[in-house]
């Protein structure tokens, strides 16, 4: 190589220096390994990062010595240069200083340097140097079979390490939720900065489901990231148990769906009476999924005074709350619709025959053919109806012919069948609609079914 190569690489602004280094990575002449290592010791960092590069297309002995004391240069993307092309050279002689780096400060350079020794077939020597090997990969599952003592590495990962490792060790430690430092450490963990790792810590605490642990979860439920009051919700239901309610009906006005959600699930299980009234307020939520959730918790506290509300919502938009809240009725009451609460809701189901909505016209006009009400007199401004206070067809019937209205052509076929072999005399209206329905194979289920009712 020409002095002039030299000359540049003393006397060439940074900007020069590097092109000169970039050009020697792109040659084949085995005389570029000497401007190279020389340029090792440039005070540029960038210069000495594509110099430790360049240097693997060579393939030359000289330059692992000048590569391994670049290992201790003070710039991370430096020494993860060093290493990497040192891993990939093959050279025995690098395998002392590399396992060295698995002690790095920047986990950036631990992990190429552990991929590094991979390559040149190294095997840990003794059980620390098997942690460090460990930890370098990422691989922190592999701690927990170690026992106590892995156990004790990945309470120290998660303590000092990066968010990422500080993760990984608490998916780790749930594995061993039971070793008696794991709790603290979850209580510790939640007040990390990430709300990943706050999350996944709640998680753990769901598991471990101790008392004590829930003065801890309880302030997560405001915390700023949605994700966390999610998991504390869970948390907060397993550690807490009913001592929780209060805090729980708070979330019932979370900003975030999946937190009330959440919040209305967790309030049915826990099956205290004191959240019928808070849930009730919110069955007619903006979110699908919660009215469910909630329409499920109600069932599941079986308190008559969901009845209203339910009753309303078998007015819903989606056919799946419409189900969710029939099933609620009939598991409070086999014979909700002769409840005083039940007929208290009929004036908005008799209002919502004028509804916009396709589906809740028909849904108002089904509910009110089962409590007996002449629909088409009210349709026609005809004097209030008596309301018969006797009780009506089967839920079964009134599921089948909610489906029958259904968006879904398969959901509305298999609807009319089974009204069919139900053979309910007051579902003869109902089919008959059905019967000029625009699929033709429900037209001829629907005529089937009305003339197994004859």
């Amino acid at each position: 190589m020409s002095w002039w190569t030299y000359q540049q690489l003393r006397i060439g602004s940074p900007k020069n220096r590097l092109a000169v280094v970039e050009k020697l990575s792109l040659e084949y002449d085995q005389s570029a390994v000497g401007p190279l290592i020389f340029a090792l010791k440039d005070k540029n960092p960038d210069v000495r990062c594509t110099a430790a590069r360049a240097l693997l297309r060579y393939n030359d002995t000289k330059a692992i010595d000048p590569l391994i004391a670049i290992l201790q240069d003070q710039v991370p993307l430096a020494r993860a240069a060093a290493a990497e092309t040192l891993g990939r050279l093959g050279d025995p002689k690098a395998i002392p200083p590399l396992v060295a780096l698995l002690r790095d400060a920047d986990p950036i350079v631990r992990g190429i340097a552990v991929r590094g020794l991979n390559r040149l077939g190294w095997k840990p020597a003794s059980e620390s140097d098997r942690v460090l090997q460990i930890l370098a990969m990422g691989n922190l599952q592999e701690l927990v079979a170690m026992g106590p003592e892995g156990v004790g590495h990945l309470l120290e990962t998660l303590r000092n390490g990066t968010p990422n490792k500080q993760y990984a060790a608490i998916k780790a430690l749930s594995q061993v939720s039971s070793d008696s430092r794991v709790l603290p450490a979850m209580q510790e963990a939640l007040k990390k900065k990430v709300p990943a790792v706050r999350a996944a810590a709640l998680g753990v605490l769901e598991g471990i489901a101790d008392p004590q642990a829930f003065p801890e979860v309880e302030p997560l439920l405001r915390d700023e990231a949605p994700v966390v009051r999610g998991a504390a919700v869970e948390a907060a239901t397993m550690c807490g148990g009913r001592s929780a309610v209060p805090s729980l009906l708070k979330c019932l006005k979370d900003p975030s769906w999946e937190v009330r959600q959440a919040a209305a699930k967790s309030l049915g299980v826990l099956g205290d009476g004191s959240a019928v009234e808070a849930l009730c307020k919110i069955v007619q939520d903006p979110d699908r999924d919660v009215r469910e959730s909630v329409i499920f918790a109600l069932g599941e506290l079986g308190d008559p005074r969901a009845i209203q509300p339910l009753v309303l919502a078998l007015l819903d938009t989606e056919n799946t709350v419409r189900n969710g809240a029939s099933a609620a009725l009939y598991k409070i009451n086999r014979r909700w619709d002769e409840s005083e609460s039940a007929h208290r809701a009929l004036p908005k189901v008799k209002a919502a025959l004028k509804h916009n909505d396709y589906w809740v016209c028909q849904a108002a006009s089904k509910l009110l053919e089962q409590f007996h009400i002449d629909v088409q007199s009210l349709q026609g401004d005809a004097p209030t109806v008596k309301l018969a206070m006797k009780s009506g067809p089967s839920p079964v019937y009134a599921l089948f012919a909610d489906l029958l209205f259904d968006r879904d052509r398969d959901l509305r076929l298999a609807a009319a069948v089974s009204l069919g072999r139900l053979r309910e005399k007051t579902a003869t209206a109902i089919l008959s609609t059905a019967s000029r329905d625009p699929d033709y194979s429900v037209r001829q289920a629907a005529l089937s079914a009305l003339t197994a009712l004859e």
